[in-house]
């Protein structure tokens, strides 16, 4: 087991590797000799644009987590989203950083594990069901051409087809028992499951209701996509919106990969990539992802870090979370 001290310099010490990989090492083996000049260059006016965008995304998604878990208080509900962030440079992969750290919260408000667990798969659901059909939908218009842009299959069907099996998958949990019939974590999770997406159906019986949290989910990732278009236009690189809303959202699969805290160098190879396959300018590309996740990410980290100290406090909570030490 790594200490503490072990592991918060392994971390460091891997996120300096994918950053001095990613900013450096790459571009200068790709031959991208220009990208230091580009970065230099960026247009001053979206650069602001995309710090007003991030701030906007970041308030959509306090609000949807308010909205949805329920029970939260504003400032709460702050703590939790921007703490997230810290919390996946302890634990790494597709956001289970925030995942945990938003059970330790509810946990510590008095809610009990299976009512924390069911709370925070709804708002998953609600979440990332806008990301699964816009695979879906901006996969079939490209593919049709009716949006300009690539048309390969690894880029459009392939993606929406996944995301259509993933979509269906998730809803078909709502058949499972919601009282877990024997003991066993696979059984209670089951069960968790459930009672999630049976409340997210729910809420779809209640237009205003869904309506709001709906729109909440499709905030945050417009506006992320827009913190990237901004980004991107900084280095004078305009990419059309098919290419630009499927890059997105198949680059950030990338966020999966398990070893890189945070997604550093995945996220960020995993957005240029799919953007160059789209056939975008790979220097350009380069610099308004790295960009990108300056706002997104970088600029994002010491508020998180306050955050998480602000929300022990706020719950009272002596020492680390349980399950951030795992």
């Amino acid at each position: 087991m790594k200490t503490s001290r072990q592991r918060i310099f392994l971390t460091v010490a891997v996120a300096l590797l994918a950053v001095a990989a990613l900013y450096f090492l790459i571009p200068k083996f790709l031959g991208l000799r220009q990208l230091p000049d580009l970065l230099a260059q960026a247009d001053p006016a979206w650069l602001v644009l995309a710090l007003a965008l991030t701030v906007a995304c970041y308030a959509s998604y306090v609000a949807l987590l308010h909205w949805i878990i329920r029970d939260l208080s504003w400032p709460i509900s702050y703590q939790i989203t921007m703490a997230g962030l810290a919390a996946t440079l302890l634990v790494s992969s597709g956001g289970l950083g925030g995942i945990l750290l938003t059970y330790w919260a509810l946990r510590s408000l008095d809610l009990g594990r299976r009512e924390s667990s069911a709370r925070i798969f709804a708002f998953l659901v609600v979440l990332y069901s806008v990301y699964m059909v816009s695979l879906i939908v901006f996969g079939i218009l490209l593919r049709a051409g009716v949006l300009e842009g690539a048309s390969d299959l690894g880029l459009t069907v392939i993606p929406a087809m996944v995301a259509g099996s993933v979509f269906v998958i998730v809803l078909a949990l709502a058949l499972f028992p919601p009282e877990p019939g024997q003991q066993g974590w696979l059984a209670r999770a089951g069960a968790a499951a459930s009672v999630g997406v049976r409340r997210v159906l729910e809420l779809a019986r209640r237009p205003r209701a869904f309506s709001i949290a709906l729109g909440g989910a499709v905030a945050f990732w417009a506006l992320q996509i827009a913190v990237l278009w901004a980004s991107l236009r900084a280095f004078d690189l305009t990419v059309p919106v098919g290419p630009l809303v499927q890059g997105f959202f198949v680059g950030m699969v990338a966020n999966l990969f398990p070893l890189t805290p945070g997604g550093i160098g995945a996220v960020d190879g995993g957005l240029i990539g799919t953007l160059v396959l789209f056939d975008q300018p790979a220097a350009e590309t380069f610099a308004g992802v790295l960009t990108f996740r300056v706002f997104t990410f970088w600029l994002v980290i010491p508020f998180g870090v306050a955050a998480l100290f602000q929300l022990r406090r706020s719950l009272g909570a002596a020492g680390e979370p349980e399950e951030l030490d795992r």
